[in-house]
């Protein structure tokens, strides 16, 4: 088999004998394995998001027949990661928190049997304002979760209107108090360049967000994805400079309350980084379950690539079907020629880079497959290595896509101009 050429569905997820045996990689050791966990409805599609959600009533969430697909799932998925440990656990959706504590105690519950989670493991669930009632996150803690990200977006009640949001600036507010009273750990998701927003609105976010002293906090600029009701009919947005005085803007403020800046998007304080995106971000290895989620396993002699059914109805049928292994849509083997910009395009989000050790030892490939590119990216200025320590400098960071393009392989790189 073409080590690009994908596997549809019907066929079982995975033949283990096929990926045990000899191939063209030689990794000498699997890096750390995470589990994601997707639940894909929401009360409402935001217009911006193009994740696989699913607007639902909550009277009509089939949470009990999801949670036995999701275990079946789950099951029929073992032989592929037996034995190996548990780092995190990331429960996202859609809206995981329209789920029931109760629920997502059955969910733990069905993972901690199944596999060996290390002590202290990271468990995230998301969770929107729009689905928060109070004690409903105490009871999350009690469930197992240890760390919830709440999506705020922005706490501006004429903004949340605008990017479609169904709470309002007051129940951000009450959610962010619950959090930081349940939790040690929280992170609050906020927004940036939204449809009219000007600088002073950012900063009034920031000043109600920093009020809660929270440990974590992502930011993201809005951005306009394919197959979304934006990319349809686009909203006026803040152009280019002014977003990036918006990035400023965050990055100061931030930083000045003791986050730092460790990933592009993300900002922590010390102690307080996501683990599982980390994992990410470092080229870790993850099981996915769920409808439409993603999966990277990595092996002695390769790396695979699994996605499931999108479609709920779809993924719940072939899960709880004679064989859950068809709950995987498509897999593929990720080609050495595609492994360095699979490496980059994670790690290089990290601002403290990564040491070359790992590359060879999460791709199995030798320093040769990226010494050209290494070198190009140093000559623009996008690129520092300090002997074994490669990162992107702050220009790089600002061009962060330029930089990751340079690992690109020679067939999909796009003609100089």
């Amino acid at each position: 088999m073409n080590n690009d050429e994908r596997v549809a569905a019907p066929a079982p997820a995975a033949d283990l004998a096929h990926l045990m045996r000899a191939g063209t990689l030689q990794l000498p050791a699997l890096p750390p394995l995470s589990l994601y966990v997707h639940l894909p409805w929401c009360l409402k599609k935001c217009p911006y998001c193009d994740f696989n959600s699913h607007a639902t009533e909550p009277a009509a969430l089939p949470q009990a027949r999801y949670l036995e697909a999701l275990v079946a799932d789950l099951d029929a998925a073992l032989p592929l990661v037996w034995g190996r440990p548990v780092h995190t656990v990331f429960i996202g959706g859609g809206t995981p928190s329209l789920f029931s504590p109760e629920g997502i105690d059955r969910l733990l519950a069905a993972v901690r049997s199944r596999l060996p989670l290390v002590p202290g493991a990271e468990v995230t669930l998301e969770a929107n304002p729009g689905t928060f009632e109070r004690e409903r996150f105490r009871a999350y803690r009690a469930a197992g979760v240890t760390r919830l990200s709440v999506g705020v977006q922005t706490f501006d009640d004429a903004l949340l209107a605008r990017i479609g949001r169904v709470h309002d600036g007051a129940q951000a507010r009450a959610a962010v108090e619950e959090a930081a009273a349940a939790f040690d750990t929280f992170n609050i998701d906020l927004m940036y360049a939204l449809p009219g927003q000007e600088p002073a609105a950012l900063r009034a976010d920031l000043d109600i967000a920093l009020a809660f002293a929270p440990p974590h906090l992502s930011a993201y600029h809005l951005t306009l994805e394919p197959n979304t009701a934006f990319a349809a009919n686009p909203p006026p947005l803040p152009d280019e400079d002014l977003a990036s005085d918006m990035l400023d803007l965050l990055t100061q403020r931030l930083g000045a309350a003791g986050l730092e800046r460790y990933e592009v998007s993300a900002f922590a304080r010390p102690g307080h980084r996501c683990r599982h995106n980390l994992n990410y971000w470092q080229f870790g290895d993850y099981l996915g379950i769920g409808a439409g989620a993603h999966g990277k396993l990595s092996f002695a002699h390769r790396i695979v690539r699994q996605v499931r059914w999108r479609e709920p109805a779809r993924y719940m049928q072939e899960a709880l079907s004679a064989d859950a292994r068809r709950t995987v849509s498509n897999q593929h083997e990720v080609g050495r020629a595609d492994l360095p910009f699979e490496f980059m395009v994670n790690q290089l989000r990290l601002a403290e880079g990564f040491e070359l050790a790992r590359w060879r030892e999460r791709t199995g490939l030798p320093l040769s497959a990226i010494e050209a590119a290494l070198a190009e990216g140093e000559r623009r200025g996008l690129l520092a290595i300090d002997g074994e320590q490669v990162r992107a400098t702050a220009r790089g960071f600002d061009f962060l896509s330029d930089l990751q393009a340079l690992f690109l392989p020679a067939r999909k790189k796009a003609p100089a101009v």
